[in-house]
């Protein structure tokens, strides 16, 4: 069966249906091309006379100082090498010792017992404390762990009576706008009951202020950029041996957050970029009055899973 009884209409006009469809082809072509063109040509004018409205997307100035792998690189694309000693020495482990059962059970509850004890506590007597408690308990803050060991914090201790007084007027006046505008009812409804509001008269009756700022990055000897792994983590784990330590020394502590006084307050204290504040503690021993909110904590079979 041949091409001419079996499609007579392509055998005759095929000339003509080929030539449509390249026209065809080609028309889509063009209007594609154009309407891509079209749309740069709209959104460059767009970019030009509104900058504002097409841009990359917001990221805070905390997360545009972290630091990433792409910047680490030389540009001339060096091979990266670690931030330690590549011949690093690994010793034998000498500072462990083994306790036997019951001296394992005693331990750890006489060490439930004193972190029990501890209470958050915003009435502080203003009596003195050696400088060099406050330098051991920082030094113990100092042993925690750390993403790859670039122990990615700073602790800034505050006892000059002027500056606390900066520290407090700077939270202050932060502090009244968030109970008032930021934090809402429900936040505020829920800080009730502790009658804690924006004034923060603690913050220059303590003796010590203890601001705990991680760092983003670090700086190699070099100058150049060095990557902090799990910052925040490795801070907070900080932050919770600090909080030990100081209940393990015999001093109260509350932690405070300061909402939007973390750029203000790394300004006055001459803090780098790279770092960010986390935590503030103030340190000292409790008023004679103090009082604290009357709390129970969960019951360990709500905060514990066995498998």
């Amino acid at each position: 069966m041949s091409l001419e009884t079996t499609f007579p209409f392509l055998y005759n006009y095929w000339p003509h249906v080929i030539a449509l469809i390249a026209t065809y082809s080609s028309v889509v072509y063009f209007v594609n091309t154009k309407n891509q063109n079209t749309e740069k040509q709209v959104e460059n004018k767009i970019k030009k006379n509104n900058p504002v409205i097409i841009k990359k997307k917001y990221l805070s100035p905390d997360q545009e100082a972290e630091v990433h792998d792409d910047e680490i690189e030389d540009v001339d694309g060096a091979k990266i090498s670690s931030a330690l000693p590549e011949d690093l020495p690994h010793v034998p482990l000498t500072t462990y010792k083994r306790y036997s059962d019951k001296e394992m059970i005693e331990r750890s509850a006489a060490f439930y017992d004193d972190m029990n004890n501890r209470r958050t506590v915003r009435f502080y007597s203003s009596e003195p404390v050696p400088k060099e408690v406050i330098e051991n308990i920082i030094r113990t803050a100092g042993t925690a762990p750390s993403g790859a060991h670039t122990e990615p914090w700073t602790y800034v201790v505050v006892g000059d009576k002027d500056v606390k007084a900066s520290v407090r007027q700077l939270i202050e006046e932060e502090e009244e706008i968030n109970y008032n505008k930021r934090m809402g009812v429900q936040w505020t409804t829920d800080l009730m009951p502790l009658k804690t509001n924006w004034v923060k008269e603690y913050l220059t009756t303590a003796p010590y202020l203890i601001l705990v700022f991680k760092q983003a990055y670090g700086f190699n000897p070099d100058g150049t950029k060095k990557n902090h792994y799990y910052n925040e983590v490795s801070v907070a784990i900080a932050t919770g041996i600090l909080l030990a330590a100081i209940q393990k020394a015999g001093l109260v502590t509350l932690t405070s957050t300061p909402l939007n006084c973390g750029p203000a307050l790394r300004t006055l204290l001459g803090r780098p970029n790279n770092e960010k504040l986390m935590i503030l503690l103030p340190v000292g021993f409790p008023a004679e009055n103090c009082s604290v909110p009357d709390l129970s904590r969960k019951p360990l079979e709500e905060i514990s899973s066995w498998f």
